[in-house]
């Protein structure tokens, strides 16, 4: 990374006053894991071995799949690591309106069964790309007309409340590059459309950058809806060179666009104490998209990132 840039990086490193409200953790996603199932990623034995040896207590619970779902299993092999579970993840395209809920939902139970037996407070939701994270192929167009908005914001208000009511869990929806939850516009939009009882945000803090948008702002403007943080940089150069070539989320990650802190943007301090003077608890769980990596890549990598974690004060 250019020298300017590093040392700039480097003054948000400095001891901070503890982080007392902030909770950090991480997630399969920081050892390569996108799939349930897939031979570029490591066993599952392996990363709940390394993510509690780099210090970890939390997690999250990743791809329906990639975990055992069976909790009795599940509680056994996190409690002996001293881990503890604080969401899982579903995907949706509640943009196409009724026509989905029913597989949606079936989706979100199998997850909420999950993280409620595991003790967890959140589904982390995540829109459905408009293009394949793994090939690339546009699947649908980048933009939602406004009566996919409408169908988007009502049935995510529909989603939360049945997921509040039924499994006690509230859910996070997590804006993400490739889909139509991304840009600062696209975010407010969205923010604005839903009932913030029944609606919070997971800032992701790499896609959010990697959209242009600037999370110390957005904490310091809609603080009341952000129920949840992923900590992740991206390297502006990587992601200067995908923007001007179009690269897709996918291939961007692969060559690196998502990179280790604190090397890229956003400096993860500011946005760290920006979270604090919320005065709630908060889950910051560390997610450094990295498939496909090699599988001795992740765990020095957690190391270091969890020390850096520590010079912040949290």
């Amino acid at each position: 990374m250019p020298q300017a840039l590093k040392l700039t990086a480097m003054t948000s490193l400095s001891p901070q006053s503890s982080l007392s409200r902030i909770r950090i953790g991480s997630a399969p996603d920081s050892w390569g894991v996108w799939f349930p199932d897939d031979p570029q990623q490591v066993p599952w034995l392996r990363f709940l071995d390394e993510v509690a040896e780099s210090g970890y207590e939390w997690i999250e619970l990743g791809p329906y799949g990639y975990l055992p779902t069976d909790p009795a299993v599940l509680t056994e092999e996190t409690a002996k690591r001293g881990l503890k579970v604080s969401a899982g993840t579903v995907f949706t395209g509640l943009h196409h309106g009724e026509a989905v809920w029913e597989k949606t939902w079936a989706h979100v139970a199998d997850n909420a069964v999950l993280a409620q037996a595991m003790g967890a407070e959140h589904l982390v939701v995540i829109p459905s790309f408009w293009r394949d994270d793994k090939t690339g192929e546009v699947l649908e167009p980048d933009t939602l007309t406004p009566e996919q908005w409408r169908n988007l914001t009502s049935l995510t208000e529909r989603l939360g409340h049945e997921v509040r009511e039924r499994y006690g869990l509230r859910i996070v929806v997590h804006p993400h590059a490739d889909t139509h939850i991304d840009s600062e516009e696209n975010v407010v939009r969205f923010l604005d459309g839903t009932d913030s009882d029944l609606v919070s945000l997971c800032l992701d803090t790499g896609h959010y950058a990697y959209c242009g948008g600037d999370s110390v702002k957005l904490i310091e403007t809609y603080g009341s809806r952000i129920g949840y943080l992923h900590l992740k940089q991206v390297d502006p150069e990587i992601l200067a060179d995908a923007r001007a070539k179009g690269t897709p989320f996918g291939p961007a990650v692969a060559q690196g666009v998502m990179c280790e802190p604190p090397g890229g943007v956003p400096a993860l301090g500011p946005v760290l104490e920006a979270a604090q003077k919320l005065d709630v608890d908060l889950f910051a769980i560390v997610e450094q998209d990295m498939y496909p990596c090699e599988p001795d890549a992740p765990l020095p990598i957690a190391r270091r990132t969890r020390a850096f974690l520590r010079s912040c004060g949290a």
